[in-house]
């Protein structure tokens, strides 16, 4: 849902209608915008799955301040995780900072206070919620700050943060948009465990483990040597353990990866940086190097050929990958 495009905003209220808007999303905090009042442009979007909000904010860079007084007069008790797709950010906690950009991220305490600034042209992807949704003491979430962005989980969140932003206006509507956030969640509760003492992170990788093989196959289906037989040595389990894992969740990994890869076919397919390509080349780029069963699949998954689709998307100039 967009809450603000300073460009629909008459010059001279730009940043004032900006600082409200955010304000009333992510709770006390001091903003300034680097950019004179004429040239403010910013366009500030959240979506809601379940437990979680997810924001997206292009535009000028900023400096964002919530010290440990306005924490304490707020009520909201919120986690984040920030990463910064284009651009460059830093992030300064009590004891630390730390500069990210389209390859790191940072874990936000609110309540703890914080300061994140950007500079320039860029994108800011993140999320908040509710700290006890996480399951997890507080302490263990503060301590994390300094180390998660190190965490081996924090490319899978990184990834699946990407995926969800990207497809964000799709996924917010499905029936099953509150389960696409409780699989941030769990992947953001194993990053906070993967850091704390050895008990509590083995608590934590049984209970979220087959969030973080599904994040890992989505991170790795381009991938034609992805099998079943690696995800499970990657996780340091059996193949048996993975197969009833997976069961146990309701859905076959086969065919899970197989869906998975057609629909980012399907994306391709009506994407306009795509068109020079070929229906085969974009197909076994997604480890379908079959082509007559790559179409035998994409008609039963969407009752209709790659080429249907492919026509139709461009007649009506629908919108690739954002």
């Amino acid at each position: 849902m967009l809450i603000i495009d300073t460009d629909e905003v008459p010059i001279g209220r730009r940043r004032e209608a900006y600082l409200l808007a955010a304000a009333g999303e992510s709770g006390s905090s001091t903003t300034e915008i680097e950019a004179p009042e004429d040239a403010v442009r910013i366009r500030l979007e959240t979506w809601r799955f379940g437990p979680i909000t997810l924001f997206a904010t292009h535009g000028n860079g900023m400096r964002m301040v919530r010290t440990a007084r306005q924490a304490r007069a707020d009520s909201l008790d919120t986690v984040s995780v920030i990463t910064q797709p284009q651009g460059e950010a830093w992030y300064a906690w009590s004891g630390g900072q730390r500069r990210f950009g389209p390859a790191g991220l940072a874990l936000v305490h609110r309540q703890g206070g914080y300061e994140y600034r950007s500079t320039g042209t860029g994108l800011s992807v993140a999320f908040m919620a509710d700290t006890d949704r996480l399951g997890l003491p507080e302490h263990l979430v503060r301590e994390a700050i300094p180390t998660a962005a190190g965490s081996p989980v924090a490319g899978l969140l990184l990834g699946h943060l990407r995926d969800l932003h990207r497809d964000a206006d799709r996924l917010a509507e499905l029936p099953g948009a509150e389960s696409v956030g409780q699989a941030v969640l769990d992947l953001t509760r194993a990053l906070v465990a993967s850091v704390a003492p050895d008990r509590i992170r083995r608590g934590v990788a049984e209970e979220t483990l087959l969030t973080r093989v599904l994040a890992y196959a989505r991170a790795n289906l381009a991938d034609p040597d992805l099998t079943a037989r690696r995800i499970a040595h990657v996780h340091n389990i059996s193949l048996r353990s993975l197969y009833r894992l997976c069961e146990d969740g309701g859905l076959s990994l086969e065919q899970w990866i197989i869906r998975r890869r057609l629909d980012e076919v399907r994306r391709a397919l009506a994407a306009p940086e795509h068109a020079h390509r070929t229906i085969e080349a974009i197909a076994r780029a997604w480890g379908f190097p079959n082509a007559p069963y790559f179409t035998r699949r994409f008609r039963q998954a969407y009752g209709e050929t790659p080429g249907t689709w492919r026509r139709r998307a461009t007649d009506r100039g629908l919108a690739g990958p954002r």
